[in-house]
């Protein structure tokens, strides 16, 4: 006969006892996370001017003033993205860290 040793339905116990606490424990927060709303600008696809099939001189000074702008255009709604995306995960961070003990 082998000598069963005290320590394994100890173990055993304790495995079981700490697996069920946590499976009855609340969830850590019940505040759902900050999400801002995205601009429609930042949604907007950006628009790129295009030329004619056969352009003229002034065609291509006109697109290339109009693309510039257009480009400009793109690129600030592009940051207003990024800011409002930067913004939410900011005010997500501190509601968390008031959440701490």
């Amino acid at each position: 006969m082998m000598p069963t040793s005290l320590w394994k339905p100890a173990v055993l116990i304790a495995c079981a006892a700490m697996t069920a606490n946590c499976a009855a424990s609340r969830p850590t927060s019940a505040v759902a996370p900050v999400r801002l709303a995205l601009p429609e600008a930042a949604r907007r696809p950006c628009a790129l001017a295009v030329l004619p099939s056969e352009p003229t001189l002034g065609d291509l000074e006109a697109a290339y003033v109009e693309r510039g702008a257009q480009i400009a255009a793109c690129n600030g709604a592009r940051r207003l993205a990024v800011e409002t995306l930067e913004a939410e995960r900011n005010a997500n961070m501190s509601l968390a860290s008031m959440k701490k003990p």
